[in-house]
């Protein structure tokens, strides 16, 4: 994004957020709770009051200058998007995908429409992490980009598109580029969490790392580590699939992105690449201290098991020697010597302490 961008984005997020605005028509088609917001952009300056989405882009091509309408919904149904779709000539594969979401990563195009699609991710922070705990929270961004008009489709209760509108607005010059500015926006938006929550998960993995290689521990409960490994595979589930329709929007020649905005997704094609790769070496990290917390378990357990053998091995001593004796025959040695039970516990005790300072010199004890 653009350093003026960013600036104006952070801003927006630290701004109390609007209230919705109202679309209900009387006597037309009404769009429903699902739409968030309806404006007119012309020459990227917003233009005042709202309208239903046919008076909004029959006001955009009767505009002298360069316009376009950015219409958000949130979670539409398919009725409340039937109209919005007939009235910009949406195909029907790309509906479907925006209504019932579950979508992975992608740019299609169809005719002179693109549609795509990014998966944004919130983290959770925990105070412990557990075999349960829950790090990255997914939901969906569905776009659409004609010449003249923007449509977002946003599924999930997090990665909210006001910040991204009023940070546009405060730079009406990039706005003015047209819709193709509302994607790169909305793309680096995402992958800018994308960021921020592979430098949070940084801290959940060192954490386990010290866990996992604390003095005097014995390893880590392996399911935090394995419960850390499926949060990173849902991040990377959003992160990697994106490359692709990144590259297209930097490099293709595709219709309503021109060249001034396609430098734009270049940088965020490298910002994407960065995140790619801190996932992939946070996943070869996590494989890594999964395997010396394996490691450590075995070796407790071979500590262990020599322990229980050592003193099996003392315990065999007196064992024999109380069972031999044990036998109650008639005619043995020593039976009738006064000083034979004393001897017998001398040479027991003995033995004992023989074994034990030999296992405890080899390690065993």
């Amino acid at each position: 994004m653009i350093p003026a961008l960013r600036q104006a984005v952070r801003r927006a997020h630290r701004q109390p957020r609007r209230q919705k605005v109202d679309l209900t028509h009387p006597g037309r088609s009404p769009l429903g709770s699902a739409v968030v917001n309806c404006v007119v952009y012309l020459d990227g300056v917003r233009q005042s009051g709202s309208c239903p989405t046919d008076e909004a882009i029959a006001m955009v091509r009767r505009a002298p200058g360069r316009a376009f309408v950015w219409i958000g919904l949130h979670e539409p149904s398919e009725a409340e998007f039937a109209g919005v779709a007939k009235t910009f000539g949406l195909h029907p594969l790309a509906v479907e995908d925006a209504v019932e979401a579950h979508q992975r990563p992608k740019l299609e195009r169809y005719d002179d429409t693109l549609f795509a699609v990014f998966k944004t991710v919130r983290y959770i922070a925990n105070d412990r992490l557990t075999a349960t705990s829950e790090v990255v929270e997914t939901g969906e961004i569905m776009v659409f980009v004609g010449s003249d008009f923007v449509i977002t489709v946003r599924h999930g209760g997090h990665g909210s598109l006001g910040p991204i509108r009023e940070g546009l607005e405060a730079v009406p010059e990039h706005l003015g580029r047209g819709p193709a500015a509302v994607l790169h926006a909305i793309a680096d938006h995402v992958v800018d969490h994308y960021l921020a929550v592979t430098d949070a998960f940084q801290d959940d993995i060192d954490k386990v790392e010290l866990e996992v290689f604390a003095p005097h521990r014995r390893g880590a409960d392996s399911g935090h580590i394995y419960q850390l490994k499926r949060e990173l595979l849902e991040l990377k589930r959003a992160v990697t699939p994106l490359a692709g329709p990144m590259r297209r929007l930097a490099e293709q020649r595709l219709p309503v992105i021109d060249e001034a905005v396609q430098a734009y997704f270049r940088d965020v094609a490298d910002l994407l690449a960065r995140a790619a790769e801190r996932i992939s070496n946070y996943d070869a990290l996590i494989d890594s201290i999964l395997q010396a917390n394996l490691a450590q378990v075995t070796v407790a357990q071979n500590e262990d098991m020599r322990k229980i053998s050592a003193w099996v091995a003392i315990l065999a001593v007196p064992t024999m020697v109380c069972g031999l004796y044990g036998m109650n025959f008639e005619h043995m040695p020593e039976l009738g010597w006064t000083l034979g039970y004393p001897a017998v516990l001398v040479v027991i005790a003995l033995s004992c302490l023989l074994m034990y300072r030999g296992f405890r010199r080899n390690g065993w004890l």
